[in-house]
């Protein structure tokens, strides 16, 4: 994954650590020296924040062992400074099934809660937070204790993308339909993130960034899904570009230049006897230009590493699949022979259309 780094696997899902993470640990460690704290104080509080994130990564676990028993993969998971984010190969459409994905990430912390509080309960467990600079003793195992209890409520806020707010979009769609019950949860995940980011301007700026990440993201599920409906029961084969231009191996890259000019295409396919075996995107051809490669054969500086679609594909799964994709551009096939090409802009304009249609 890009601006991360893979440090394990779990379960066969790979665990990725963003780079802004070590901004924290590095602000973290900075404040604790600028305070004038022990070299063993600072390594508890990196040590307390390490265990914190294993426990998001736990309940991202927990998502993912659950999407599996439905059949549903997990790409990966990545640990961000304000929280992890598991990547499912899709989100469960049946209620029930996202209903119980969305509740396995909390009920981890419920449980981790439930091994700790035997240790802290003695303690005084319920007498706040409150970190102690012995890394084993008893505060650390109560601010632990209270960041699964924390991370539960936080959890269930009904505002996407927590899970809080799946669970709601799940027990209204058994009712209203996923549209509708995405469309109100969305709305109340939305309103939940302007109070967060008023509430953060005058008492806590964490609060701001938290709520514009609800915000943003209560706002591109809706999207998502809205945009899905539209698409209904088409294929591929309604919304594809069938005017496109197209190379040959032989063709030089001076001729594929002057194809791109000609045209309104960004990324040409290489066709070998009506059979697509290339891509040359746009990047691939400015650098063979810089290289001044212009007599070079497009076979050199192809991609011939290239998703495709067939035109009977469902249209909403393409978009999907789309979305997970910067410059999303297929190659359309029937019997494996191309038919067409389709990228994010005509799925744009398609559904433009017919959002102008349902109207």
């Amino acid at each position: 994954m890009k601006n991360s780094l893979l440090i394990g696997r779990l379960a066969g899902i790979r665990i990725f650590l963003h780079w802004t993470f070590l901004l924290l640990l590095g602000f973290l460690v900075f404040g604790e020296v600028r305070r004038g704290s022990s070299y063993g104080a600072v390594l508890v509080s990196v040590g307390f924040v390490l265990a914190l994130f294993a426990c998001v990564v736990l309940h991202e676990l927990g998502h993912s062992l659950m999407a599996r028993r439905f059949g549903i993969g997990t790409r990966s998971i990545t640990l961000l400074p304000i929280g992890g984010l598991a990547t499912l190969e899709r989100i469960p459409e049946k209620p029930r099934q996202e209903l119980l994905v969305a509740l396995a990430g909390p009920a981890v912390n419920v449980l981790l809660a439930a091994i700790l509080y035997p240790f802290v309960a003695p303690l005084g467990a319920f007498e706040g937070i409150g970190l102690s600079h012995d890394a084993v003793g008893p505060g650390f195992l109560t601010a632990l204790f209270w960041v699964n209890v924390l991370l539960v409520a936080f959890n269930a806020i009904p505002a996407f993308p927590m899970d809080g707010g799946r669970v709601l979009r799940a027990l209204l769609a058994m009712r209203l339909g996923r549209p509708r019950a995405t469309a109100i949860a969305a709305g109340l995940g939305r309103l939940l993130a302007v109070g967060f980011v008023f509430y953060g301007l005058f008492n806590n700026p964490f609060l701001v960034l938290i709520g514009i990440f609800v915000y943003f993201g209560a706002y591109t599920e809706n999207a998502s899904v809205q945009h899905r409906e539209l698409l209904g029961d088409y294929t591929v084969g309604h919304a594809m570009i069938t005017n496109y231009l197209t190379l040959a191996p032989s063709d030089s890259v001076q001729h594929a230049a002057d194809t791109l000019l000609a045209g309104s295409d960004q990324d040409l396919i290489v066709l070998d006897q009506g059979r697509a075996v290339g891509v040359l995107t746009r990047p691939l051809l400015m650098a063979a230009l810089r290289d001044h490669r212009l007599t070079t054969a497009v076979a050199e500086v192809m991609s011939r590493e290239f998703d495709t679609v067939e035109i009977s594909d469902s249209l909403a799964a393409v978009y999907a699949r789309a979305l997970r994709l910067p410059n999303a551009f297929f190659p359309v096939l029937e019997n494996q022979r191309l038919r067409g090409v389709i990228d994010q802009s005509n799925l744009t304009e398609f559904l433009t259309i017919r959002a102008a249609l349902s109207q």
